[in-house]
């Protein structure tokens, strides 16, 4: 793998972990109004940088390149709904290596199974990597629990509302305050990972459907890896308008509440998916999918150094497993 393409992993790995973070931060907004909030906002903020490229680059797009731009705007909603309900229910560092790991291990049993290749030894050990791995991040911790993300400045204090204001679930759309302790608020004694297991598990589906799709999009048709990136973005926002627009108060809630988060995520989930899909452009597949997911080592230290998660010696060696296990399936 070329210098390049590794700093453009690099980059996106710390990109993507960062606007995960952003994501959990605000998971028990609403994950419609958030995902339509962070569409929308992604999708006016690099619109004058895709009306450039293609003033300048004057791409040719076919009738499938069309298809396969609309098809990954579908494969992605998905993938933010699954992520999103994942994240209210459970630890950034459950649900995000987990994730990452079934995209990347379900990546590599499709190019077994679709495309007939034959893994290697140590292709194999790093499928059974992978798989303990998961096994192991998914175990509840000694207490269980799911530590509250740290309340911002002036926010109501972990557990509790602000005072003259109700939870975010039930407050009234002109409250300015709403509890942000109740990101990651499940019971402390105990709650159960099936739940947060299961949403990243369908997660991991979703990354590898859209890893495959936008791969065939950018190396086959030719799309250009910017447009490609982008394309899910307006998609995704005109998919969850209608949504968005009937939790009405409640949209506008989250945007007064978690602006910084929305701002956030817009910037860095478009800028890290394009940076792989223009190293993909140029690099195999089996090299990139197994180095970008270094960034779940990113997402288990910033869920403890940020939200205070627990179990972190457990979950970075699992954490640390996922990410030998793709290597070796890449290498293998």
């Amino acid at each position: 793998m070329s210098p390049t393409a590794i700093a453009l992993i690099l980059v996106a790995a710390l990109a993507h972990a960062t606007w995960n973070l952003l994501s959990k931060q605000a998971s028990a907004a609403g994950a419609v109004s958030f995902i339509w909030l962070v569409s929308a906002a992604a999708t006016g903020g690099y619109a004058p940088v895709i009306a450039i490229a293609v003033i300048i680059g004057q791409p040719r797009l076919t009738g499938p390149c069309w298809l396969f731009m609309a098809g990954t705007g579908l494969l992605q909603a998905g993938y933010f709904l699954f992520l999103q309900n994942g994240y209210r229910l459970g630890d950034l560092s459950l649900v995000y290596p987990v994730g990452r790991g079934t995209g990347a291990l379900l990546a590599a049993l499709a190019g077994v199974v679709i495309l007939g290749e034959r893994p290697g030894p140590v292709a194999v050990a790093g499928i059974g990597c992978v798989v303990a791995g998961i096994i192991l991040i998914a175990l509840p911790g000694a207490t269980g629990s799911t530590a509250p993300a740290r309340a911002a400045p002036g926010s109501a204090a972990p557990g509790s509302a602000a005072p003259g204001s109700a939870a975010l679930g039930s407050a009234a759309p002109g409250s300015a305050a709403p509890a942000r302790a109740a990101v990651g608020a499940r019971a402390r004694k105990g709650p159960s990972m099936a739940g947060p297991t299961a949403f990243a598990l369908l997660t991991g589906t979703f990354i590898a459907s859209y890893t495959l799709w936008d791969k065939f999009a950018v190396t086959s048709l030719r799309t250009p890896p910017l447009l490609q990136g982008y394309a899910a973005f307006p998609v995704m926002a005109l998919l969850f308008a209608p949504l968005a627009r009937r939790a009405g108060g409640r949209t506008a809630l989250v945007w007064r509440a978690y602006r910084a988060q929305v701002i956030g995520a817009a910037v860095l989930a478009p800028l890290a998916y394009i940076l792989v899909l223009i190293a993909l452009s140029f690099t195999a597949v089996s090299a990139v999918a197994p180095a970008r997911e270094v960034s779940v080592l990113f997402g288990v230290l910033l869920g403890r150094r940020l939200l205070g998660e627990g179990s972190l010696p457990r979950r970075l060696a699992a954490a640390a497993a996922i990410v030998a296990g793709i290597v070796a399936i890449a290498v293998g």
